[in-house]
């Protein structure tokens, strides 16, 4: 899998995203535009310099990806808790 690096966005094909978070594909802009699916990107410093992270949330599941600078998906970790993240 690999994410769109655009600017200061990050872009993740609806097809790929949906299933991990529990939600059809055509879902996916919708809840994102209504604020359901959320995203946090972050840029890796030091000895993580040249990759970034990026964690999508959706009720109670986080998917956080782990990648390179070009977009190529290195690791991948997904969880279900509490809504408040915990």
């Amino acid at each position: 899998m690999k994410l769109e690096v655009a600017g200061d966005r990050v872009i993740i094909d609806a097809f790929d995203l949906a299933p991990l978070i529990g939600c059809e594909p055509s879902e996916v802009p919708g809840l994102m535009r209504a604020g359901k699916i959320t995203s946090v990107s972050e840029k890796g410093e030091g000895e993580d310099a040249g990759r970034f992270r990026v964690t999508f949330r959706f009720q109670t599941t986080r998917v956080r990806f782990t990648c390179a600078q070009d977009g190529t998906v290195l690791s991948q970790i997904r969880t279900k808790g509490a809504e408040d993240g915990q």
